[in-house]
């Protein structure tokens, strides 16, 4: 019985390779199928995203209405390279860095 099973294994082995090419392109198209899928539902949606936030941080200018990534409410007052200072009420001005605008109200 032990010499049957190796021989069985070896001979499902060579009925594998045997099928050629067409048996290995059968079992990468479902996972080009999923990468496809992937790219439309999760990847593309992302750097669309990315790309117009991108777009409206570099388009930030003084007088603009923000709200930050942490909720807070503000006119911007300056914008400098990579900070903008935000007044929050009558006097009060924070500094945050550009990149913690999450949106432009209007």
């Amino acid at each position: 019985m032990i010499y049957i099973f190796p021989a069985t294994l070896a001979h499902a082995a060579d009925a594998a390779e045997s099928s050629g090419g067409f048996g290995s392109l059968v079992n990468f198209v479902p996972l080009a199928i999923m990468f496809v899928i992937f790219y439309f539902l999760l990847i593309r949606p992302q750097q669309k995203r990315s790309k117009e936030t991108k777009k409206m941080l570099s388009e930030i200018q003084k007088g603009d209405n923000v709200v930050t990534t942490s909720g807070i409410h503000g006119k911007i007052v300056s914008v400098a390279d990579d900070t903008v200072m935000v007044e929050i009420a009558d006097n009060v001005r924070i500094k945050i860095s550009r990149e913690a605008v999450a949106m432009r109200r209007t």
